[in-house]
């Protein structure tokens, strides 16, 4: 195995070009398990820790846009506000250790549909920026993702950034893991409003071969918030509507049984998720400040 090291952002897609199979690493949380247990071994590693741009941040007037490395620490510390969907599903990442040294680049390099961030991403609406020697595109988020484990990435491409709109709205992450620690999602849902739009974006991890939005479930409440008032009125929300929506969100999904989990029971979990995810939000939005609870991870 060759270890390539460059040492600005040209050189590395310069490496990546010369070398499409080279494997990116940085905070090596997913690449290094797959090494040390041989269940991968790549012919070249590309290290991209000596690329500073990488672990930087730049909020602007309408989005945020996250480098590629940023740790889950610092989108915690410095981003709640912007992208609180992001910092809740950050907090449920591993260990503080792993928090450490992982970013969203490696969850969507990666592409698990068990990857915490992709949720969060993909009730935000995000934008992936990915670079080659070609020059660079702008992936939306709901594109990225394109089979297990595999993204719309080109062999010569890496990831540079991911563009992140600041939320105008409550945003939520649920988790449920077989522990309350250093867990793999079982299951994982994300929900987002959006009421400059007036709409709603959910995102589901774990429980189908990618990560998904459960989009019947979204076009169902946007259409009742709208013909019910809700966003003006702000008043509560029915449990008829609470209920179908969380009907729809379950049967957006198509999980499998393994060794974490039945497909029933992830499904049944998508949809309590659901209801009480919507439930967090919209008493965030009516203005209620126990409406902020949130990020859960439950056995």
């Amino acid at each position: 195995m060759d270890f390539l090291r460059p040492a600005c952002w040209e050189e590395a897609l310069a490496a990546k070009a010369e070398h499409p199979t080279a494997v990116p690493i940085a905070g090596g949380t997913d690449v290094m398990v797959e090494i040390n247990f041989d269940h991968r071994r790549p012919e070249y590693l590309l290290d991209l820790n000596r690329i500073g741009e990488l672990c930087e941040w730049e909020v602007g007037e309408e989005s945020v846009r996250l480098g590629a490395s940023v740790p889950y620490t610092q989108i915690m510390e410095h981003l709640r506000a912007e992208l609180p969907g992001l910092a809740l599903a950050s907090h449920t990442v591993a260990s503080p250790q792993i928090r450490n040294r992982g970013g969203v680049g490696g969850n969507l390099g990666t592409a698990s549909p068990a990857g915490d961030a992709h949720p969060a991403l993909l009730a935000a609406g995000a934008e992936v920026e990915v670079a080659s020697v070609r020059g660079s595109r702008l992936i939306p988020i709901d594109e990225f993702y394109t089979g297990v484990k595999r993204n719309a990435l080109a062999a010569d491409e890496l990831i540079r950034a991911v563009h992140i709109k600041k939320a105008d709205g409550p945003q939520q992450f649920s988790k449920v893991g077989t522990r309350n620690a250093m867990v793999i999602a079982v299951c994982a849902f994300g929900l987002a409003l959006h009421p400059e739009t007036r709409t709603v974006r959910t995102g589901i991890g774990s429980a189908a071969p990618t990560p998904v939005r459960a989009k019947a479930a979204e076009e169902f409440l946007n259409a009742a918030l709208e013909e019910g008032g809700f966003w003006d009125s702000k008043e509560i929300i029915t449990p008829s509507i609470a209920k179908q929506f969380a009907e729809l969100a379950s049967g957006g999904c198509s999980p499998i049984d393994d060794v974490r989990g039945t497909a029933s029971y992830r499904r049944h979990a998508v949809g309590i998720m659901a209801r009480r995810t919507l439930g967090w939000t919209w008493e965030a939005y009516r203005g209620n400040a126990h409406g902020t609870k949130g990020g859960a991870q439950c056995a």
